[in-house]
């Protein structure tokens, strides 16, 4: 058996830090690494294989279309993308999409967007403001859109026209309002940024905001799209709808994609203002039209609403059992954990000697994002795998 480690750290840019497993297979939502040691996945690769690992619809869809077309220029109809196109408009309140090949792409697409209204509607308006504790790509322009001086410090100067304010505060996006604002870009529920929700009423304030003063309302649903709050889409969880629209991670199945959606309104960009190489190509399009309609024909996101209030009620019920864990917050089958100390990272790593696969997303903070076919009994197993873990460091 090689030892993959060792080849990583001679060949591969070290911007990871990885934990020591090596994974080789998935199903559902198992990994086995190359010893043959068996996992429960609670990230699902950070929130993208929704219906598990190698779902038999979906590697259908890629072996089929793997035999008849994979790419071909965007010069060109192909039906895959627009079977993909069709489904997802149909099922959400946005009219009109362009496929990338990543979240931050996605982002990056809806911003250009914004942009051109701001030009055409808004006397050349150019401002997006973000929200700090937002996480929008680690594109040069994304950074800047990241409300998180961390990814931001190295990297400057940042690219202009963002503005971050504090999340969960109207007053704060109000203020930074100006003549040149074209839109405000948010997550539904940041992800990244901690599990962070929102209070109620801050989003319908927002937009009826950016109602009056005439700009888009941008919803990042990288993290949230697909089923993962426990509906089709973010924003229906919370009945605001946003003029634009990004999705990525659950939209493939496992494959790479992103999407940026939006109303006819806002459906400014013509021929010649956007473009992708590999964007919507056949392969990841066909990934992406069976993992969705999978998750629509079965109402995956009704499943996940289900299955991520008994994992939080799971949760709660270990919380009870330790002092030192402060908070469980979540919707769907997106929940943080909250610890009164910065111990994330070892909980993590005994997660994983337990057979137990989760995120340390804050160093006070654990992030469960396992696929929306979650069972109860698969819940139970990792509960079990929870509870040894933090014997092991909080006892």
């Amino acid at each position: 058996m090689s030892n993959w480690q060792e080849i990583e750290a001679q060949y591969y840019m070290q911007v990871v830090r990885r934990q020591p497993v090596t994974i080789v297979k998935g199903q559902g939502t198992k990994v086995w690494d190359d010893a043959g040691k068996e996992y429960l996945d609670f990230t699902s690769g950070w929130a993208v294989n929704n219906i598990g690992h190698c779902h038999p619809a979906v590697v259908k869809a890629v072996q089929d279309q793997a035999a008849k077309l994979m790419q071909t220029s965007n010069a060109y109809y192909t039906v895959p993308q627009l079977e993909l196109a069709k489904i997802l408009i149909d099922n959400s309140c946005l009219d009109r999409v362009f496929f990338s090949n990543s979240g931050a792409e996605a982002n990056e697409g809806a911003v250009k967007l914004a942009r051109k209204y701001g030009k055409l509607k808004l006397n050349g308006a150019n401002e997006v403001i973000t929200a700090l504790n937002s996480f929008h790509g680690r594109t040069l322009g994304m950074i800047a859109a990241t409300g998180q001086p961390h990814y931001q410090e190295a990297w400057a100067p940042l690219a202009e026209g963002f503005i971050n304010v504090e999340y969960n505060d109207l007053d704060a996006i109000k203020n930074a309002t100006n003549d040149n604002t074209c839109a405000v870009m948010l997550e539904p529920l940041q992800g990244e940024g901690g599990v962070n929700v929102p209070q109620e009423g801050y989003l319908k304030a927002v937009r009826d905001w950016c109602d009056q003063k005439g700009i888009l309302l941008i919803f990042d649903e990288i993290q949230t799209g697909l089923g993962r709050l426990g509906t089709l889409f973010g924003y229906q969880s919370f009945q605001v709808e946003p003029d634009v629209m990004t999705l990525a991670k659950g939209l493939g199945g496992g494959a790479p994609i992103g999407a940026f959606l939006a109303k006819d309104h806002a459906s400014v960009l013509e021929p010649g203002d956007h473009g992708s190489t590999f964007g919507g190509n056949a392969l990841t399009c066909a990934a992406a039209h069976a993992s969705s309609k999978y998750i629509v024909d079965n109402n995956v996101s009704e499943t996940a609403r289900i299955a991520g209030n008994y994992l939080k009620q799971e949760l709660n019920t270990i919380k009870s059992k330790y002092s030192q864990i402060t908070d469980v917050r979540g919707m769907g089958m997106l929940i943080g954990v909250g610890f009164d100390t910065d111990i994330s990272g070892q909980v993590v790593a005994a997660c994983t000697e337990e057979g137990l696969l989760l995120n340390a997303v804050r160093p006070n903070t654990i992030r469960f994002m396992p696929p929306l076919t979650l069972s109860l009994e698969e819940t139970d197993q990792g509960i079990s795998k929870l509870s040894n873990a933090l014997d092991k460091v909080l006892k």
